[in-house]
């Protein structure tokens, strides 16, 4: 598909209708890099980004929105990010 024109978020949350976002990647803060004709989409988060995300369970989803302000949903799901057993 191509991504040309397009931009891109996901949010991270403890739950679907939490108010507080844990993580956000974007093309506006450069997390999201979108491959144009080739369909490609890249995420990156840094390792200081992601230690600062707590032990627990997560929600995310990540959508595209078209030149033209149509928004689709293309992955969603959940995570657990496991505490530290060895001390």
């Amino acid at each position: 598909i191509d991504l040309t024109g397009y931009t891109a978020k996901m949010q991270v949350r403890e739950t679907v209708d939490s108010t507080a976002v844990i993580l956000e990647l974007s093309t506006v803060n450069s997390r999201i890099s979108l491959g144009g004709a080739a369909g490609t989409i890249d995420l990156t988060a840094s390792a200081t980004v992601m230690t600062a995300v707590a032990y627990g369970q997560y929600v995310y989803d990540l959508e595209l929105t078209s030149s033209g302000g149509v928004v689709t949903r293309v992955v969603q799901g959940s995570f657990t990010v496991p505490g530290e057993v060895t001390r």
